[in-house]
């Protein structure tokens, strides 16, 4: 009786599992967009199986060889298309209908609420509002500066690794010097990353994002059941290391709120602004103060909608610009005739004091290593995939996409597309030069993402990488020692063997 109930069961599964997917692929199959034949049920998993981190680029790379730059997956009855088409980018980017992060976003609303990269509608266009002044000219200017120092920092810590013999796996190296960056310019607070890697919110930010990561490439956790029961362990690390970031971002909360009530009451407040204190240094404005000064609908924003953006902001403002300092310096150590131009430009715009503070001007005319970052965030785009969904049936790129189907825009595919950058392998910084940027197609360069969702901070982290590179260059010359990276997906873009570089004082 149990075996006929199952049978009934499981063969009742199966015809609603085809009919369910039956009018979605008519319409794949009208639209020319093929995929792998699906299994009943289970659809496409055993595809990405055994897959992880290391293995996904060079995964999509052969199903995307045998069935195009557009293709459809089904993990289990979700339809998924895997995009690397610049026509197809500049349809969803440019469309007001597919707006929505798709669910492998969700995986971080348990850290970021919905704060401005997950929220949708009007809460979306209120927060960006919002948020928009922290990236004006006048408030990077005060930014500047503590890129400046923390860099100095930085090269400092280096020193007694500069013999020209040892190998510096760079992306650990810079990505505390990310976090003391955006921790101070987001949140007003000195977390001394650089002096204590294992300052405890250092520490839980770099475990969720690697289990976050691992649940992006591995079909079975990515039901929050499946996770919990097949890997219960990262599930309750991952709650664990939430929980401790987000009771330290409120406590920095609590505390600049409580500052800025107490100036209201003495009569010192004034809205949004940089005055100089008591002994005439100027205060510096961050991200939060800006945050607890705004209103929306004539209403405070909470403690917890103010969470919601900092803890946003101090995700997608460490790992992004710190894999792509990294990647940068990595090929700048491996091209010497590029990075003599660099240096050769930072003479002429900074000067040859090595410890002199660079200004806001300065990184504005330092145009030869802007086309080097841009070129390095090119080859090796920190954030490699960007998720959309489409919430009923639209038009892209003269195709109709069917309603409910998620959609990953392959950027780091599209950024290595012969078809868009000839020698698509080679570092060859002169592709953004002034005189050569009409040539590139701007919807297959898209590191920042673009349209109405692009990235807010994109000014901030150009600034940041300018900043950081220009001081390491200016006190040591960049040495190819160590393994070749092999990039690996994990929220943003790593590499298996390290970002190895040698260091080499540089005297002059």
């Amino acid at each position: 009786m149990f075996l006929e109930l199952f049978i009934g069961f499981l063969t009742f599964l199966v015809v609603w599992d085809y009919f369910n997917r039956r009018r979605r692929e008519r319409i794949f199959k009208n639209a020319g967009i093929k995929g792998p034949k699906p299994l009943p049920l289970i659809g496409n998993i055993l595809v990405a199986w055994n897959n992880d981190t290391s293995q996904v680029f060079g995964l999509l790379q052969r199903l995307s060889h045998e069935y195009g730059n557009v293709f459809r997956l089904w993990v289990f009855n979700q339809s998924v298309l895997m995009v690397q088409d610049a026509k197809f980018f500049e349809s969803i980017f440019s469309s007001q209908q597919v707006i929505k992060k798709n669910r492998l976003y969700t995986f971080l609303a348990g850290w970021l609420g919905d704060g401005l990269l997950l929220s949708t509608g009007s809460k979306w266009h209120s927060r960006r509002k919002i948020i928009t002044p922290t990236f004006h000219f006048k408030i990077l200017e005060q930014f500047v500066e503590v890129f400046d120092q923390q860099s100095s920092v930085l090269v400092e810590r280096l020193r007694k690794k500069s013999d020209g013999k040892t190998v510096v796996n760079m992306f650990p190296v810079i990505c505390l010097t990310a976090l003391d960056i955006i921790a101070e310019t987001a949140m007003g607070v000195k977390v001394h990353a650089q002096e204590n890697p294992d300052f405890p919110y250092v520490k839980a930010l770099t475990n969720v994002a690697d289990i976050i990561a691992t649940r992006f490439v591995k079909p079975m956790q990515t039901f929050d059941f499946l996770f919990k029961l097949l890997a219960y362990k990262s599930y309750r690390k991952l709650s664990e290391d939430i929980r401790l970031m987000q009771a330290f971002t409120e406590k920095v909360i609590i505390e600049r709120r409580r500052a800025l009530e107490a100036s209201i009451q003495n009569g010192s407040y004034e809205p949004m602004s940089n005055a100089a204190n008591d002994l005439g240094i100027k205060q510096r404005m961050a991200f939060l103060d800006v945050l607890l000064q705004s209103t929306v609908g004539g209403k405070p924003l909470t403690n917890e909608d103010i969470r919601e953006e900092v803890d946003t902001f101090m995700f997608e403002g460490h790992d992004t610009t710190t894999s792509g300092i990294s990647h940068t310096l990595y090929l700048l150590a491996r091209h010497p005739e590029v990075q003599q131009k660099v240096f050769e430009e930072i003479l002429q715009v900074i000067g040859s004091d090595k410890d002199k503070p660079v200004a806001m001007r300065e990184l504005q005319d330092l145009k030869y290593l802007e086309a080097v970052i841009k070129e390095g965030l090119r080859l090796y785009s920190p954030v490699p995939m960007i998720g959309r969904v489409t919430e009923q049936d639209v038009e892209i790129d003269k195709k109709i996409i069917p309603a409910n189907v998620q959609i990953n825009l392959l950027i780091f595919a599209a950024c290595r597309n012969p078809e868009y950058f000839p020698n698509p392998d080679a570092f060859q910084p002169d592709r953004f030069m002034a005189e050569n940027t009409s040539k590139v197609n701007p919807f297959a360069y898209v590191p920042f993402s673009a349209g109405p969702r692009n990235c807010i901070g994109q000014k901030f982290a150009v600034l940041e990488m300018k900043s950081t590179i220009s001081k390491m260059i200016r006190h040591y010359e960049l040495l190819p020692l160590g393994e070749d990276v092999v990039p690996i997906s994990n929220l943003i873009l790593r590499s298996a063997t390290g970002i190895n570089v040698g260091l080499k004082p540089r005297q002059y």
